[in-house]
């Protein structure tokens, strides 16, 4: 978003105005720069301080500054590259086909303007790195829209450090979508009615009534919204939220998006048809930021394990992401399963708050929420909402992913 500019050439108020609000982002810019890299110093690495600037307004700012904490986030090695195999894995791979032919339909993801030569190596190096990670994890099994998120680790940090990344991203996070069948990718969208239901009843009832299911959503969640959204800006900003939160983030982000567009829904027929097309072509102008805060909020107020029941009748939790993904904190940060927070949580609302609309209660409740996250160290899923600063300053900031 441009700054206001003055008009004409004498000292109006609006030319003042702007040069405040332009010192003001400029300050704010550098100020969490500095503490980005004041965590990255530490010895050891604040991986906490990371993800809270991962989550907090505006993200992590730049690629440069992603090619640094990322690795971090997922607790990789920077500096240890996989294994490059020695088999041809064009020849041997079931997969390659299909790969072949997603990569081939990926055009739109490289940034326009690149020459046709680079984008072309790009391509080459994306299927390399699928192929690898399929590979060298035989319990995983290629899915349509892989590629989306392969990619967008590949423009952000390039191929070797890309291979590492999605590596532990696909054993953890996006384990689910990576099962011989659907069925856990099913589960994780059954998500989405019960925290709709929770917030808005009445959005809940009338997309039941136009049976409309939750298939709209598909692609946003085993994509991270990478396939759907046209500015990488914006791909990335969620990317660095993700990354810095739990497994079922995507879901609750989904259902905040769903509920901002309560108003075109409601003003559709009442019907399957109608209801999926418009949720099906997601706006590009949405308010991220603002969003994020909201999944955030959605999050802590209504985690997945009071929505299990309604979600699903029988949960295999020791074969989600959910479950895998707090071993995986544990190892990494040393932080402690989110049933800690939770537990906390409770002990310090009473039991009416706890089941009010987080979107209509007062700014200072939520604040006291964060507050309570902050006693914490169960940063994977609550991280985001310790952060008071959101909402101030990232919209107006513009990234330069490719100077």
């Amino acid at each position: 978003m441009a700054l206001r500019t003055a008009q004409g050439d004498g000292p109006t108020s609006s030319h003042w105005d702007g040069g405040a609000e332009k010192a003001d982002f400029n300050a704010k810019r550098k100020k969490k720069v500095a503490e980005i890299h004041q965590a990255l110093n530490s010895d050891p690495t604040d991986v906490a301080a990371l993800r809270r600037m991962a989550i907090s307004e505006g993200g992590l700012l730049t690629d440069e500054i992603r090619r640094k904490v990322w690795p971090k986030l997922l607790n990789v090695n920077a500096n240890d590259p996989p294994p490059i195999s020695g088999k041809n894995l064009r020849q041997m791979s079931k997969d390659y086909q299909q790969v072949l032919l997603d990569v081939r339909r990926s055009l739109r993801r490289f940034p326009p303007g690149m020459p046709e030569e680079q984008r072309e190596g790009l391509q080459e190096e994306l299927i390399d790195i699928i192929l690898l990670i399929l590979e060298r994890n035989p319990q995983l099994h290629y899915y349509q829209g892989y590629h989306d998120i392969v990619v967008t680790f590949l423009l952000v940090v390039g191929e070797r450090l890309a291979t590492s990344l999605v590596e532990k991203l696909s054993t953890h996070h996006l384990r689910d979508f990576m099962d011989p069948t659907m069925d856990n990718t099913k589960h994780i969208l059954n998500y989405l009615m019960p925290i709709i239901d929770q917030v808005n009843p009445e959005l809940h009832d009338f997309m039941q009534s136009a049976e409309v299911g939750t298939i709209f959503a598909l692609s946003w969640l085993i994509t991270w919204f990478g396939h759907v959204l046209s500015d990488f800006r914006h791909v990335v900003r969620l990317y660095d939220f993700f990354l810095a939160c739990h497994p079922l983030m995507p879901i609750y982000f989904a259902a905040v998006i769903v509920l901002y567009r309560e108003q075109e829904v409601l003003d559709c027929d009442c019907d399957m048809a109608s209801v999926h097309h418009l949720l099906s072509q997601i706006p590009q102008d949405l308010p991220y930021e603002t969003l994020i805060s909201r999944a955030g909020d959605l999050f802590v107020q209504f985690p997945p394990s009071e929505l299990a029941r309604e979600a699903a009748a029988q949960q295999q939790a020791e074969r989600t992401a959910a479950s895998t993904f707090k071993d995986f904190e544990l190892a990494s940060a040393q932080q402690r399963p989110d049933m800690v927070l939770r537990q906390r949580f409770r002990g310090l609302l009473r039991p009416e708050d706890r089941t009010k609309d987080v979107l209509t209660k007062p700014r200072t409740n939520r604040f006291v929420k964060l507050a309570v996250m902050g006693l914490t160290v169960a940063l994977g899923a609550a991280a985001l909402a310790v952060v008071k600063s959101a909402l101030e300053w990232a919209p107006k900031f513009q990234l330069q992913l490719f100077p």
